[in-house]
């Protein structure tokens, strides 16, 4: 069970905070602008150990959201189109045929989802390749590995673009399961709540019982509907940002700087727990 004092202080941080969001729904990546990070997260201790660790893979484990977002660029540019910082923050988090059908509805000229994939997937290839790391990664993965404590990659990609994105990351190969773009188990991608049920009844566990870390606003959305606890990595906003409602609440949801922040979190919960 998790304390009143948890659902308090997850609420007030996000409601008495300012956070930049933008108004579509899936625009949204709330960051907290000046406060203290502490003041986005519970109390050290108050939320149950998980069974299980879920992690995103793009923008979460590896940085590789500012490439997506060039190689949809440069596609459309193939197609004289212009895509919009905002536009680009829909794409986020998303399974790529989803992607392409969005961007292919923002062209002038018509084109279709498999001409537009063909444009971008070698642009994306030559720069995701090289991806680096977020910081933090590959020890979050590491401390959940000697701890025994089961992972889940739960991503957009597909197989292929997954085999060339962590070829240069071996530690990747810590999580051993998966849930990926083209499961043939999976129904629909993010943000429904399929890829994270699909996860957690693989483990044969209850959502609740599991902690997903996530970027995007649509794998938050994603995690949430299926039931289970979310660690969002955001940025601080510089002082120049326009400042905007939060558009994304709830009490299951916590928010951190960076995956060390999750690290200390998951092990000040694991030892209250042992």
């Amino acid at each position: 069970m998790v304390e009143p004092s948890l659902i308090a202080c997850c609420s007030n941080a996000l409601i008495g905070q300012h956070y930049r969001c933008f108004q579509h729904p899936d625009q949204s990546r709330c960051q907290n602008p000046q406060k203290s990070d502490a003041a986005t997260m519970p109390k050290a201790g108050s939320l149950s150990a998980p069974k299980a660790c879920l992690f995103d893979l793009d923008g979460l484990l590896l940085d590789t959201e500012p490439l997506q977002a060039k190689a949809w660029k440069e596609a459309a540019a193939c197609f004289n189109g212009s895509l919009s910082r905002q536009q680009l923050q829909q794409l986020k988090g998303r399974r790529r045929e989803d992607n392409a059908n969005l961007v292919c509805s923002w062209l002038q000229q018509s084109v279709s989802a498999e001409q537009l994939l063909k444009a971008r997937e070698p642009i994306a290839k030559r720069l995701v390749a090289e991806a680096p790391a977020v910081p933090g990664a590959e020890q979050l993965i590491r401390f959940c590995s000697s701890q025994h404590l089961p992972m889940v990659l739960v991503t957009s990609s597909k197989e292929a673009s997954l085999l060339y994105k962590i070829s240069g990351h071996p530690w990747l190969d810590l999580i051993q399961s998966r849930v990926l773009g083209d499961d043939m188990d999976l129904r629909a991608g993010k943000p429904a709540p399929d890829p994270y049920l699909l996860a957690t009844q693989r483990l044969g566990l209850s959502p609740r019982e599991c902690w997903v870390f996530e970027d995007s606003h649509a794998g938050c959305q994603s995690a949430l509907a299926a039931g289970c606890w979310v660690w969002q990595l955001v940025e601080t906003l510089s002082e120049t940002a326009v400042i905007q409602p939060p558009a994304m609440q709830h009490p299951r949801l916590m928010l951190i700087t960076s995956l060390g922040q999750g690290e200390e979190q998951l092990r000040h919960s694991l030892s209250t727990d042992g």
